[in-house]
């Protein structure tokens, strides 16, 4: 299959996304949707305030806070809590093992067992202004032969089981039985092992009870999605490859006209030169080339840049048609794979069907539907897909989220890049912004595959990157109030930048385009005081039985290890606020809302 035969095609049909949306055209100038500014005075927030940050704590609540961090902080606890977990069920029974769980770690950082249950504590954040991001948190207890199991035969398609190896799949893209178990080296992500289509139905299920459950406890809030819930991982892996590949042959062409150096958004190409190089390439002969960027769409500047060669990658009738990427030996566009079974070809349908279900009970709702970001070797598609959905579904408002973790040294590029065709097509961008959840496994499983490790060098640097992509963003929104942003951290320097930045742009509060968030059980600090200056902060919410969230309680102990190793500031802040409430006679305080 040659570039020839597809991108002509391409180019002359009116281009449908994988949602069978009309994409608008990108020449043309987005209408820029201003919102007055706000005159109100900086606000400036005092984190050492202990009354104020716990507030919405009982004594008893502050004691299990100290507790909790003080054992998350011994190792061998930490190490063994899996372990320990399981004992204690064995020598209590299962009644006292859940009432010793509901007063220490399943009490600090889950809600409750279903949606009745979590309400008391949503409303009670909801009185001290902070809202919720349900996410129902439960895992299978899976071994890690199970688990590396089920990764092998749901990422490993039928093509490749018969290729032996011979099908010039990139590594990186490619499921490795050493690396099977995702939940290794992670340490807040619930990860999800495809199962078979009715389970990823069942997911589904949970996902639009977790965005009732959101919509009937407050009015305002978001709900979390995994792209991994909702279907065969293995096209995930095989889209990511397709769009790494593609943005590598266009930056190749970029090369070609000596724009290699330049930012991503600046690489324009011009039309004549890109002609040029396609030819030589061998690609196709001048008359063929000079039709393919003659759409509605392409070439109306004289230019095609990142975002239009993007466009490209759309089809309208068989998912699998999608998974062509360039030869730039042979100049020619060649399947993935060679061939898909017609079982794939509906999985991978099926996968976006459920999204589409997923956005519209969010819309439906009024909740907003945040979409997590998992490893680098997924993301690229799960972006896209997510972009998608931002592309019907955020018209009006943004009722849709993307993910972008900042320990990727591509982050910037990724954030750019999105907030520019928002700009362009005149839809609200959703964007969380978070440091990242995966990264000892991405490291490990670089250096051991052999691929560039794609995180940034150090934690520093992974902060300058954070604060780049967070202050583009801002400054978007002081342009144009369409974007929208949730600063989803615990570093108290960093939520102390956004608000510096938001007082220099007088951009309110009120205006309800950044939000903070933090996990439910950790930094109230930081939370609660910026809920109580009128500022949109949300806890990450988990919900589920008590068994059943274990994995996540035992990934909520390990990450407290290093953060409590670290910094001695939220303990120092509890033992302030009960000596406060010792010596003033509140020891007995009960919030009252």
């Amino acid at each position: 299959m040659s570039y020839c035969k597809v991108l002509p095609a391409v180019a002359r049909v009116k281009p449908a996304h994988l949602f069978g949306m009309r994409l608008r055209s990108t020449a043309a100038a987005s209408t820029q949707h201003k919102e007055p500014k706000s005159e109100d005075a900086p606000i400036s927030i005092d984190f050492d305030n202990t009354q104020e940050a716990y507030k919405s704590k009982d004594t008893m609540e502050l004691l299990r806070s100290l507790l909790v961090f003080k054992l998350c902080t011994i190792d061998f606890l930490v190490d063994k809590n899996k372990e320990l977990m399981d004992l204690s069920k064995k020598v209590l029974g299962q009644r006292l093992f859940e009432k010793l769980m509901k007063m220490t770690f399943y009490g600090q950082f889950v809600a409750g067992e279903d949606q009745n249950a979590i309400k008391p504590l949503i409303e009670k954040n909801q009185a001290f202004g902070v809202g919720s991001v349900l996410d129902y948190s439960v895992e299978e207890d899976l071994t890690q032969e199970e688990a590396e199991k089920k990764e092998m035969d749901s990422c490993v398609s039928e093509a490749e089981k018969e290729s032996h190896g011979m099908d010039h799949r990139e590594k990186k893209y490619k499921a490795h039985r050493q690396f099977g178990d995702r939940r290794g080296g992670v340490i807040s992500a619930r990860t999800y092992f495809y199962a078979d289509e009715a389970k990823c139905d069942h997911h589904m299920e949970t996902f639009i009870n977790c965005i009732k459950a959101s919509a009937g406890s407050s009015v305002d809030g978001f709900s979390a999605i995994k792209m991994t819930a909702l279907g065969r991982p293995q096209f995930l892996l095989q889209f990511s490859e397709v769009l790494v590949k593609w943005r590598r042959f266009f930056n190749l062409l970029a090369s070609h006209q000596g724009k290699d150096g330049m930012a991503i958004l600046e690489q324009k190409l011009e039309l004549e030169q890109l002609q040029d190089s396609l030819i030589k390439l061998g690609v196709g002969a001048k008359s063929d080339i000079e039709n393919w960027f003659t759409g509605e769409k392409l070439g109306s500047s004289g230019t095609i840049d990142l975002l239009d060669w993007n466009s490209l990658i759309n089809d309208t009738t068989k998912i699998s048609n999608l998974l062509v990427v360039p030869n730039m030996e042979s100049g020619h566009l060649e399947p993935l794979l060679s061939k898909f079974t017609d079982e794939e070809e509906k999985q991978m349908k099926r996968m976006l069907q459920r999204m589409d279900v997923l956005a519209k009970h969010a819309v439906e709702n009024g909740v907003r539907l945040m979409v997590d970001a998992e490893q680098t070797y997924f993301q690229p598609a799960i972006s896209r897909l997510t972009l998608e959905m931002q592309r019907i579904f955020n018209r009006e408002k943004p009722n849709i989220f993307n993910t972008y973790q900042c320990y990727l040294r591509e982050a910037y590029d990724n954030v750019s890049v999105d907030v520019e065709l928002s700009r362009r097509e005149g839809w609200y961008f959703g964007a969380k912004l978070v440091r990242g959840a995966y990264m000892y496994q991405e490291r490990s499983r670089a250096a051991e595959i052999g691929y560039e490790d794609p995180i940034n060098p150090d934690y520093e640097a992974t902060n300058r990157m954070y604060h780049k992509c967070l202050e583009y963003i801002l400054e978007e929104i002081n342009h144009n109030r369409m974007a929208n942003v949730m600063v989803a951290s615990h570093n108290e320097d960093t939520v102390k930048f956004t608000l510096e930045k938001m007082n220099e742009t007088s951009l309110s509060p009120t205006e309800n385009k950044v939000y903070f968030g933090q996990l439910l059980g950790m930094c109230d600090q930081i939370s609660f005081p910026l809920g109580q200056a009128g500022f949109p902060v949300y806890k990450y919410v988990p919900y589920g039985p008590v068994n059943e969230v274990i994995p996540y309680l035992s990934r909520r102990a390990q990450e407290n290890r290093g953060f409590m190793k670290g910094s001695q500031r939220e303990r120092s802040l509890l033992w302030k606020e009960l000596k406060r409430r010792l010596f003033s006679g509140q020891l007995l305080y009960k919030p009252v809302y």
